[in-house]
This record gives C-alpha cells, structure tokens and sequence, in this order.
C-alpha cells in the first residue's frame, strides 16, 4: 500500500487509515483501488475477524480530490465494503462528506465524530449522489429521509446522524476510533466467524427478501452452521463456563450462497 493508505492487521482486525491530512484525506482512484484491494484481502484471510476504515484527523474523507475532474474518481470501490464477509466498521473520526460519506454507509456499523460534517452534497456541485448512496441511505433512515439529504444536500452534524439512524453511535472526535476499535475486536474474538459472516450477508440481503423466505434461510443457515468446525463449541463453553475458542474458517467453509455478489446456486440450502 502507498502512504495515502495505511494498513495495520493487529490481534485479528485490520485497520484501513485514509491518509492525505493536508486534503482532509479527498479520495483519488489511486486510493479507491487500494481501499478494495485491502478489503478483498481481509475477506480471504481467516486471521482477520473484522475491518476498520478510518481517516488521519482531523478528518475522515471530505470527498473527492477537487483537483481532478467530475466522473474521474467516485465511490464505488471493488468491493464495496458490504459485500466482504467481514464485519466492517467505519469509525468516522470527522468530517465525511459526498464519497466520504457515502463510502461510510457501505459499511455495516458506523461511528461518528459530532462536532464533524456531514453531507451528500453533490446536488450542489451539479452532480448526484453515487456510490451506491441512492441504496444504502433509505435502508437505513427510510425512503423519506433519504429523500431530503440526497435532493437538497444539506449539511448535519454527528447528533442529527445518529437521529436520523445513519450512525450506531455518537461520540467526541477522539473517542471514534478506539470505540470502533474495542467493537471490532469483541467480533474478531467474541463471536464465531462463520455465523458473523453469514448473518451480515443475510442482513444485507433480507430487505429484497419475503418473511417467509428470511425465515427459512435463518433455519436453513443455522443447520449448515451446526455441521461446520465451530458448530458445538458454543454449547460446549457456555456448559464448561469458559470463552468460546473458535476455529472454524470462512473462506473454507462458505457455502455456495453468494446472493449480493450475483451467486444464483444455493447447494445445501435450498
């Protein structure tokens, strides 16, 4: 990785730091390129349990790099961080702004700074939302609410985001990223891998889904999971009153079920 993106695997989590302080950490293709190369490596390494994406203060990523030019860079780095098996956390430490923001909704749980700035402002560039930003907001906050940050492009702080739902917490600027952190570790060493990885594709994949369909996957996952290398050993910890010790690998033992990257085969569970 180059210096504009910083990359640290500590007692199974993977930090992925923007660095470009001087531009508030404004996103270029190079960067983006990078950003999906780390997270393709971190959903193949078993010894990585969750990601943090965060940004060298004082911000977190302020958009795309001004001096290139409109279309030149966006937000749809390859892959997007919901689609990695991985739970990814953005522990936005200050302000996220157009793709910096937009970048932050990928992930699966989010952190905000709030005395930071936040918008998807592109309307007033004279330009649109992207980054998949016209999917990922109304899931989160509702078609409505979604409606009003995407057309008039208005600033908020970190309070109104974690209002509006768009932040599982709001904390000071240097409280973000060790709490993201201690969240990431619980993951990476609390929970077991295989049914973390399976539960964040559910979740993200249930919305387009019937009840009745939800249903049967959840009985249908927890069967395939019961038969994996960590299926019994969370009975057997809770019975020995001890901590869990996991084994089980997800690149290993994922099912043939990959609905969100195009899978139509679900062998063993249909």
């Amino acid at each position: 990785m180059s210096s504009e993106l910083l990359v640290d695997v500590s007692g199974g989590v993977a930090v992925l730091t923007l660095n470009r302080p001087a531009q508030q950490n404004a996103l270029t293709p190079a960067m983006a390129s990078e950003i999906g190369a780390s997270l393709r490596r971190c959903d193949n390494d078993d010894a990585i349990g969750a990601v943090v994406i965060t940004g060298t203060p004082p911000a977190f990523c302020a958009g795309a790099d001004l001096s290139l030019k409109v279309g030149e860079v966006n937000g749809l780095i390859d892959p997007a961080p919901f689609r990695i098996r991985k739970p990814v956390i953005a522990a936005v430490n200050g302000h996220a702004v157009g793709i910096g923001l937009e970048i932050a909704l990928q992930c699966d749980l989010r952190y905000v700074a709030r005395d930071a700035v936040y918008a998807l402002n592109q309307v007033r560039r004279g330009a649109l939302a992207d980054g998949f930003a016209h999917w990922t907001l109304p899931r989160l906050i509702g078609s409505a609410r979604a409606a009003d940050l995407l057309l008039t492009g208005r600033t908020f702080d970190g309070d109104e985001a974690y209002s509006l739902g768009i932040a599982n917490s709001c904390l000071h600027a240097a409280e973000v990223l060790p709490t993201a952190l201690e969240v990431a570790h619980d993951i990476a060493h609390g929970s077991a891998p295989l049914p973390v990885a399976l539960s964040k594709r559910l979740l993200w994949e249930a919305p387009t889904m019937d009840p009745d369909t939800v249903g049967r996957l959840e009985t249908e996952l927890n069967d395939y999971v019961a038969k994996s290398a960590d299926g019994g050993e969370g009975v057997a910890a809770l019975k020995d009153r001890r901590p869990p010790k996991w084994s089980g690998s997800v690149s290993g033992e994922w099912p043939a079920w990959d609905g969100i990257t195009g899978g139509k085969e679900r062998p063993g569970l249909d």
